[in-house]
């Protein structure tokens, strides 16, 4: 790692608070150095000076440490898994569910949850909270805007249910909205909610290192109550679950012993 890079990772942890040593090297500073070179700078200190100065290119560096793709019910057959098997039993326990969607990115995720939630579960006394570490992504979400491709997945009574087509935008129900609670949050600093009966964090792991994976699995499991799930990508098995008391339930679905 280059003197100007490691210099680089320190002034932004300084700054903005978020550890990049703790995000796979080769994948971030590939990524980082495309959109340095983009701008026109030659190296990481001419480009931390100017992103101390220029708010809209600090936005943009955040936004590329982020990954914002989402739609809603991605993966469709683990989302009829959570709907048919992991909310009847979580809810065999207790009508009061807390859902904490973490690194939600654009909203897709937790206002799935909130649908299905509306539709199959109406009894339920429900909190979800829905947080990413990009204030600009959790602006979109909270506006609840989508362009058609974002729904592809969702099925068409749904779809003709709860969003509003204008000019080939899809505008979410205000009733759904509603049921979202959207925070601003660092997965690798900031406190975690406590009493969750479901953590859902899909497609977000694969870009931490194996250090931060652990403390963020070790902290999802204190986040979680008893027999609480945990759902997440499908690239994001989970090696030797039972060193963070969780134990494998269905196909991305883990269970806290």
């Amino acid at each position: 790692m280059s003197a100007d890079y490691i210099d680089f990772i320190s002034h932004i942890k300084r700054k903005l608070g978020i550890d990049l040593t703790l995000y796979k090297e080769a994948q971030m500073k590939r990524r980082l150095t495309s959109l340095r070179n983009k701008r026109g700078f030659s190296t990481f200190n001419d480009y931390a000076q100017v992103l101390d100065k220029d708010e809209v290119l600090l936005q943009e560096f955040v936004d590329r440490l982020t990954i914002n793709v989402s739609e809603f019910y991605r993966n469709p057959k683990r989302w009829h898994v959570l709907q048919d098997k992991i909310l009847p039993a979580l809810l065999n326990k207790s009508t009061n569910l807390t859902v904490w969607s973490a690194a939600c990115s654009t909203g897709e995720e937790p206002y799935s949850i909130a649908i299905m939630l509306r539709e199959h579960f109406p009894h339920v006394n429900l909190r979800i909270i829905a947080t990413d570490i990009d204030g600009k992504v959790l602006e979109k979400a909270k506006r609840g805007i989508y362009q058609k491709q974002a729904l592809k997945e969702l099925p068409f009574e749904l779809k003709e249910k709860y969003f509003r087509c204008e000019h080939g935008l899809y505008y979410i129900d205000n009733r759904i909205k509603q049921m979202v609670t959207f925070k601003k949050h660092n997965l690798l600093v900031d406190r975690y909610p406590r009493n969750v009966d479901l953590i859902v964090c899909r497609n977000v792991l694969i870009y931490f290192t194996d250090q931060a994976k652990e403390i963020i699995y070790e902290r999802f499991s204190d986040a979680l109550v008893e027999k609480g799930v945990l759902f997440v990508g499908s690239t994001e098995q989970i090696f030797s679950p039972n060193q963070y008391h969780f134990s494998l339930l269905d196909t991305f679905f883990y269970t806290k012993e």
